[in-house]
């Protein structure tokens, strides 16, 4: 799988996407029909409020808690015979996959969906080190197939037709014939796949929740991959951000009847897999050895900041890029980075810093489209506002990248805006000019170049409104 970009070109990207019919067709149709199903599920508006908030209030509570969570759930896991492991960077936690995989002589892994896995890389840097994972969900096996990163969350082939399905699996998988019969391409994915599940010396997953009192790893999932990966294969390694921890198996109920509901319009999804060991004495399936990879990669630094921290209460429902009118129109991948729509211009930024990123939280109409549909209330549009800020005007460390926004010009420009508007002599000698001169501008000038792209070029008046009112008659004195 292709590495993603380490910087961000959203403008340049967004423009070849819009201009591309076919991705703006696939996306309009999938988003149409996601959207629909979801508003059906959530038809009696005070039930959605109501497991809203119980959903709000269960990751609040453990965020709230997160460090002593975290500690409760490597004692109840390793009480559980799991052994836990932690990684601050996406290369530590890359290390420690490959130094595991390697003390066990694995060297054909099969992989449940992960969007952390792809954070990662992972992919890459095992077949780097001369092991080949190989991916079981069907969407994850497209890209995979296409040499892709994903375009969603949780389709990540949203972006593919089944006219491109077809010609990608005649082309990558011997002996398939070209068909367009969605069936019959699922039968040939299956059937590739089932040998990659016997063989594997390993498996790969990732988690939804991390239940702390426990030590539960749950995963949800639709196609049976998942749970054949996490259970075939004597070795199995569970990979998550440090945000996905729950206080209590209570929690998770809630949850699992936000997630699929928002996310594909289901009422519970296939397979809910709870884990909490390997195999004990006496059973006759389940994995030898298993292992939990807690990645912080930048979370606990988001952490630090009260507001910003609300974007760790994400679920992955992908909601809100569902809803996005930014997102259904340009897709997954001018965003390049893992997390695309609303959700991704609020992680991205963080995680990869404001330097980086710095042009996401932009990409934005903060129509409230997102924060309207999130099943946990994280209030999206304010902290894209916020990441806007602190681009320009750093007020928290916790900001990685903050300042990188501002330029020389753009100070000195407000500077000026500060001096016009905060002197009377200054405005009056300005607006007096502009009303003699400005007209003379031409539209490419450096101040108008952007704005006149898209629109008409602004027209000063001859005069000012005192101007006019003075002629008039009319004083300031007498407003």
């Amino acid at each position: 799988m292709a590495v993603e970009a380490r910087t961000s070109d959203f403008g340049g990207k967004a423009r070849v996407a819009l201009n591309d019919p076919k991705l703006r067709a696939n996306f309009r149709r999938a988003m149409d029909g996601l959207m629909s199903k979801r508003a059906a599920q959530f038809s009696d508006k005070e039930e959605w409020t109501a497991l809203r908030a119980r959903g709000a209030a269960v990751r609040a509570r453990a965020l709230a808690r997160l460090p002593e969570l975290l500690e409760q759930l490597e004692a109840k896991l390793t009480a559980n015979g799991v052994t836990v492991h932690w990684a601050e960077t996406t290369a530590e936690a890359n290390a420690v996959v490959l130094e595991i995989l390697q003390k066990a002589g694995a060297r054909r892994v099969i992989k449940g969906k992960s969007m952390v896995t792809e954070e990662m890389h992972l992919n890459a840097h095992l077949e780097a080190n001369g092991i080949r994972a190989v991916e079981s969900d069907l969407g994850e096996y497209i890209i995979q197939l296409a040499g892709q990163a994903p375009s969603h969350i949780v389709m990540p082939c949203i972006h593919m037709n089944k006219v491109e399905i077809a010609e990608l699996f005649a082309a990558r998988i011997e002996g398939q014939p070209y068909t367009e019969n969605v069936d019959e391409l699922t039968a040939a994915a299956r059937k590739a796949l089932r040998d990659r599940f016997a063989d594997a010396d390993a498996g790969i997953s990732g988690v939804n929740f991390a239940v702390a009192e426990t030590g539960t790893l749950v995963l949800i999932e639709n196609e049976g991959n998942g749970r054949l990966s996490t259970t075939l294969p004597p070795l199995h390694i569970a990979v998550t951000g440090i945000e996905k921890v729950l206080e209590k198996l209570d929690d998770v109920a809630p949850l699992l009847s936000l997630l699929p509901r928002s996310a594909t319009g289901q009422v519970v999804t296939t397979y809910v897999n709870m884990i909490s060991g390997p195999r004990k004495p006496g059973e006759k399936d389940g994995p030898k050895e298993v292992h939990l990879v807690l990645l912080d990669n930048g979370r606990s630094r988001v952490f630090c900041d009260t507001e910003l921290a609300d974007t760790l209460r994400c679920i992955r429902c992908a909601a809100c890029m569902n809803h996005c009118p930014v997102y259904t129109r340009v897709g997954g991948h001018t965003y390049s980075f893992t997390y695309p729509g609303p959700i991704g211009k609020i992680l991205t930024p963080q995680i990869e810093g404001l330097d980086c990123a710095g042009d996401q939280p932009h990409a934005s109409t903060l129509c409230g489209a997102c924060a309207e549909v999130c099943p946990v209330q994280i209030p999206i549009p304010d902290l894209l506002a916020r990441l806007r800020t602190e681009a320009v005007h750093p007020t928290s460390i916790a900001v990685k990248g903050g300042g990188s926004g501002r330029s020389l010009a753009e100070s000195l420009g407000w500077g000026g805006w500060t001096a016009l508007y905060s002197s009377p002599l200054i405005y009056r000698i300005s607006t007096r000019l502009l009303g003699l001169f400005g007209n003379l501008m031409p539209a490419c000038t450096p101040m108008l170049r952007e704005w006149t792209r898209i629109r008409s070029k602004p027209k000063f008046a001859a005069k000012s409104l005192h101007e006019l009112a003075r002629e008039r008659g009319f004083s300031n004195d007498e407003r």
